[in-house]
């Protein structure tokens, strides 16, 4: 299984334009207005996938991941489950992110049967999860309104995800 986390912020900085206008208004001085990127918040989200299989995505409450949130929130409940359903062939792919890599979560894993797939560890985005990542985000910032509070964000993710996941992945 193929897992990764990602941040979505409700004014990201992904250098793209956009215009929001009734027809024959785009440049009028009404319809224009300054954008900050990075404010009002952010989200970090965990899925994974595998053929013909996807997790739901997990939202951390705390907006970040650590060792410890990591194992009790993605790997216990979530990919500990995933690994028993497959069987001995299951092999869990993550991106060498520091928490993936502490001692606690090396010993839960190692204590579950669960095998890691070897990393390269300057090539995390060579995981096929980015792609859908990135198409999630691009889904989320179409949405006409766009999210305005972190809560309609994780709601919009979450629509999105499931949409998403049911056309590509699953």
């Amino acid at each position: 299984m193929f897992t990764d986390e990602s941040r979505f912020a409700l004014e990201p900085d992904d250098k793209r334009i956009r215009i929001w206008h009734e027809q024959r208004t785009r440049n009028q001085s009404q319809n224009i207005t300054e954008h900050h990127a990075f404010r009002g918040g952010s989200i970090m989200a965990w899925a994974g996938i595998s053929l013909g299989y996807h997790t739901d995505l997990h939202i951390f409450k705390r907006r970040s991941s650590t060792a410890v949130r990591h194992r009790d929130e993605v790997l216990e409940p979530i990919v500990r489950w995933y690994a028993a359903a497959v069987g001995p062939t299951f092999v869990l792919m993550d991106d060498n992110a520091h928490p993936h890599r502490a001692d606690i979560v090396d010993d839960y894993l190692e204590s579950e049967g669960i095998a890691r797939m070897a990393w390269p560890a300057y090539l995390p985005d060579l995981n096929p999860i980015e792609n859908l990542w990135d198409a999630l985000g691009r889904a989320v910032s179409s949405r006409f309104p766009p999210p305005a509070a972190l809560i309609d964000l994780e709601t919009a993710l979450q629509e999105e995800w499931r949409l998403l996941n049911s056309a590509v992945v699953g």
